[in-house]
């Protein structure tokens, strides 16, 4: 059974998620894995223990091995469905095939004795992954929503530039879509839209996944005090905190320079802009506008 670290991207979770890697009992999907669809079953299973082994070995070795979302290998052996979908993934999406897939995807994958936590950003897909696997455990890292649209206006992936038809996450809702154009079509208005259209499905699956099954942790937080707020995170995984896991906590640097970047990497309109379609979100999670 997984359980699930998720976000909207460019977010912190892939700090999270590295650092969660390190842990003595966390699988993951391996970057190999990733992109080898005939990588052996052992080390599927004990990707992550393979992983620690070798950090302290050659580092191309040990990032070839590193924890991966596997975007390739879900669409290869589950579907395109999970990994690119237009619109969020809801219990309605969900059909005994595709269940069927996804359930054989992880369990391949799970070392006994050991929690495999995958990482998903963009879509929440909170409400679909429930329905498949009902005991999962999510936790959500939440980041201001004017670094998340400063971060990926700046992205060489990121398909804002085309427009809404282009972007790949379907129409704006209607109220945003009139923002969008009162704003000048901006696009680093657009992308603050984005992150605001993702928080509202967040906010739909926080209400349809049960209490005890959800946390929610600003990246923000977890900069400023790394050992608590991952010490939060091991308990609501039901993970030990360890000797070597502190070791490795110690080695991971949490830098705090880019947490506001946004104020000077962007303009006195585009901040403008932000501040005023993002407002009541941003207060909701304890940001100022």
């Amino acid at each position: 059974m997984p359980d699930f670290l998720i976000g909207t991207g460019r977010c912190g979770s892939t700090l999270a998620y590295e650092v969660l890697a390190h842990h003595p009992l966390v699988g993951f999907v391996s970057r190999l894995d990733n992109r080898w669809a005939r990588t052996p079953g052992p080390l599927r299973r004990h990707g992550g223990a393979i992983y620690r082994r070798l950090q302290a070995g050659p580092l191309t070795v040990s990032r070839r091995l590193g924890p991966s979302e596997a975007y390739v290998a879900l669409s290869r052996e589950v579907s395109p469905m999970i990994t690119d979908p237009y619109r969020d993934l809801t219990a309605e999406d969900v059909t005994p095939w595709l269940a069927r897939r996804l359930r054989r995807f992880f369990d391949g994958r799970t070392a006994p004795g050991g929690r495999f936590v995958h990482k998903f950003t963009g879509w929440p897909r909170a409400t679909f992954l429930h329905a498949v696997f009902p005991d999962a455990r999510f936790v959500h890292i939440v980041r201001d929503g004017r670094a998340v649209a400063n971060s990926l206006a700046q992205m060489p992936w990121w398909r804002g530039h085309l427009g809404v038809p282009g972007w790949r996450f379907g129409p704006l809702p209607a109220g945003y879509a009139e923002e969008w154009e009162a704003g000048g079509q901006c696009l680093v208005h657009l992308a603050g839209l984005g992150w605001k259209t993702m928080m509202d499905r967040y906010e739909t699956a926080r209400a349809a996944v049960p209490a005890e099954q959800w946390l929610e942790v600003r990246y923000e937080d977890l900069l400023a005090d790394p050992r608590k707020h991952m010490d939060q995170i091991l308990g609501f995984y039901d993970l030990p905190w360890t000797r070597e896991f502190e070791r490795s906590l110690g080695r991971q640097r949490f830098t705090r320079g880019r947490a506001e970047a946004y104020r000077t990497d962007l303009s006195a309109r585009q901040l403008a802009l932000l501040d005023k379609s993002l407002s009541p979100h941003l207060h909701r999670y304890g940001y100022r506008a």
